[in-house]
């Protein structure tokens, strides 16, 4: 098969060596790559109930077979470990063009195992990996870092290179934690970034020239001609490139379904302060691509007036708006460019930390909690955040994560998760198949794994449709895990149907494929990663959504416990899965 190096290295960070391993190519041919063989490598290398901080927990970055390629979307890294946030499977993916220079290490994998007893830098090549001390950057933040790692320890006869660093918050070992890379690309839910921090792994530099063999070179050029000519009318590229993932504060808060005021509401009546609309009439604005892509979705923002004038992020995304400028009913587009700088330089999950964030807001409320924030205010939010950043005061608790905070202030009836991981800003009281897709995600409460929004935001299917809702839901989920094995960017998904998917594995691999093998590809993964997870101590109990949604409904809709019981059994039932969600045979 090809599409692949057939080289995966082991890093041993006890003893600061490495090794070039191979696998079978039943292996490949089982489970592609990316998040396919990310997991395999995850189930055969990680100990069964291992702590997620200790060092026998992997960290595995992976590509995909297209990696490198003509094919857009390519432009994409995975990194596989267990959770330290939720204690399950965790994937994480980032862009940029770091990606392409992992890829050009000549590995499809790279296994890091057990701890380093000082900071240190790796730098892969293809010949392995060099350890260098880096006591001297530990506590510099992620664009700090970036830079002087590259500075330090690039090759210039490397026609690739490029880092991926962790940021403070990684460092004293805050659960969501995430890992950077072109500065404002992160690989972040569920806390990979503490993980690489626990190994004392400041930084990860790749370089090198290699490319992957591909079974129809000429079949992938003229793939990519097709597509570019097709996203040259197409209005979903349009509106990506114009106005990138901020297009949705609008549309989720006129469809009732925007997360505000820590998931108490629909909408906030300042949306339009924190639109599109607002970012790009009140910033300067750039249209950002990652390689290998046309869409440019990212927004190269420049904050022209105010406090924070001249402030220069990539963003922010929808995510991280809804987060901070819903949950925390902060009313300005430009402070909340602010804390996504914060986040970012600190290496936290801009997600996880707007959920903690509005949590504490209603705990304060509440009398649980003596600290002075409230919504709105974003120098009380920011400073939390410091905090929490830090492991100093009421940030200890809330870096352990959502679950041991609610306990500790006896709201864990308040608490919005999914297995300890907080879902995306799309509220299932209203879109009830985001309700099953937080609840049988395979790394918590996420709206990736099958972007189920979008079939439902757009009338694909009726939004509050229960019955046979799972059937197309895994139609989604089934294409999108193959995205995850290829790894393919997500906003291709209108583009990459089941014919397009099958002609790039095939002229990437060499793999004759139509949907019916595509889709048992994708259940041989799904029914992997489930494994792994039932092997942690996943249940059905896990496989469901926080009481909070059941007992308090919206302007716009209310999800009840028995119609997301409804759809998780037809979820099990079309998976063959058993009563109890646990996949029937080996795999």
């Amino acid at each position: 098969m090809k599409g692949f190096y057939k080289r995966i290295l082991i890093a041993d960070l006890n003893d600061r060596k490495s090794a070039i391993e191979s696998l079978p190519d039943s292996v490949y041919e089982k489970y592609l790559g990316g998040k396919g063989l990310g997991t395999y490598l995850l189930s055969q290398h990680n100990p069964r109930g291992v702590d997620p901080l200790d060092s026998g927990n992997c960290l595995i970055f992976c590509n995909g077979p297209i990696t490198g390629s003509s094919i857009w979307g390519s432009s994409r890294y995975g990194v596989f470990t267990k959770s330290p946030l939720t204690g399950f499977y965790s994937e994480a993916y980032s862009g940029g063009k770091v990606p392409e220079a992992i890829d050009a290490t000549g590995f499809d994998a790279v296994v890091l195992t057990g701890t380093s007893e000082k900071p240190i830098v790796m730098e892969i090549s293809p010949d392995g990996a060099v350890f260098h001390d880096a006591a001297d950057l530990w506590g510099t933040d992620t664009f700090q870092t970036e830079d002087q790692v590259v500075d330090r320890f690039g090759n210039a006869d490397m026609k690739k290179r490029g880092a991926v660093v962790i940021g403070p918050a990684a460092e004293k070992g805050v659960r969501f934690a995430v890992i950077e890379n072109d500065y404002w690309r992160s690989a972040g839910r569920t806390g990979p970034g503490a993980v690489m921090g626990s190994k004392k792994v400041k930084a990860i530099l790749f370089q090198g020239n290699r490319t992957r063999p591909l079974a129809d070179p000429e079949g992938v050029k003229a793939f990519a001609k097709e597509i570019a000519e097709r996203g040259k009318e197409d209005p979903t590229v349009e509106a990506y490139k114009t106005r990138g993932t901020s297009m949705m504060v609008m549309i989720c808060n006129l469809f009732g379904t925007f997360p505000a005021q820590y998931w108490s509401r629909g909408s906030v009546d300042h949306w339009e302060q924190i639109s599109a609309e607002a970012l790009h009439s009140r910033c300067e604005v750039k249209p950002r691509a990652c390689a290998k892509c046309f869409m440019a979705c990212g927004r190269m923002t420049t904050v022209l007036e105010g406090r924070h004038r001249d402030l220069h992020v990539e963003g922010p995304e929808y995510e991280t708006i809804y987060a901070f400028g819903g949950l925390c009913m902060v009313d300005s587009i430009e402070e909340i460019v602010y804390l996504n700088h914060l986040c970012d330089s600190l290496g936290m999950d801009t997600m996880t930390a707007g959920n903690l964030c509005g949590l504490t807001i209603e705990a304060v409320k509440e009398g649980k909690v003596n600290y002075e924030i409230d919504y709105g205010n974003v120098d009380g939010i920011a400073e939390l955040l410091r905090l929490i950043a830090k492991r100093e005061g009421i940030g200890e608790i809330l870096s352990q994560g959502i679950i041991p905070a609610a306990k500790e202030w006896n709201m864990e009836d308040r608490a919005v998760h999914v297995k300890g991981l907080e879902p995306a800003g799309y509220d299932p009281r209203v879109l009830k198949g985001m309700g099953l897709a937080y609840a049988v995600s395979d790394r918590g409460a996420c709206h990736l794994r099958s972007t189920f929004y979008k079939p439902e935001l757009s009338g694909m299917i009726p939004p509050d449709q229960v019955e046979d809702k799972a059937a197309l839901f895994i139609d989604f989920e089934d294409r999108l895990t193959l995205f995850d094995t290829l790894i393919l960017c997500r906003f291709y998904r209108d583009m990459y149907l089941w014919d397009e998917l099958a002609t790039i594995i095939g002229t990437v691999t060499g793999s004759s494929e139509d949907k019916g093998s595509l889709t048992m590809r994708a259940a041989t993964v799904s029914n992997l990663v489930r494994h792994f997870n039932i092997r942690e101590g996943l249940t059905i109990d896990d496989d469901t959504l926080p009481q909070w949604f059941y007992r308090h409904s919206l302007e716009k809709g209310s999800i009840t416990e028995e119609e997301l019981t409804k759809m998780r059994a037809d979820y099990y039932r079309l998976r063959n899965w058993d009563e109890k969600g646990r996949p029937r045979g080996g795999v």
